[in-house]
């Protein structure tokens, strides 16, 4: 079974409502966390985790998912079509 995070967004004029960790996939390069700005963190076992959901616009919630090596960040809209 894979081990799968998600967590809601609620950022008013946000397109994306929610966000999807694959901590399987994720090898913790940290790539999303400087364009993701507070929004992803590594917990203890060096694996992305959201912090802050709503803490940046789309575009940067975008970036930081595309910049991860792994694609171990989906974005999702509020109909559930995957974004990236």
């Amino acid at each position: 079974m894979p081990n799968i995070q998600e967590y809601h967004r609620d950022k008013e004029g946000s397109n994306i409502s929610k966000i999807v960790v694959d901590r399987d996939l994720c090898i913790g390069a940290q790539s999303c966390i400087a364009p993701g700005g507070d929004t992803f963190e590594l917990d203890s076992e060096n694996k992305a985790i959201v912090n802050d959901a709503n803490s940046v616009d789309d575009s940067a919630l975008m970036a930081a998912a595309q910049a991860c090596p792994t694609r171990a960040i989906l974005l999702y809209d509020k109909e559930g079509k995957q974004l990236n």
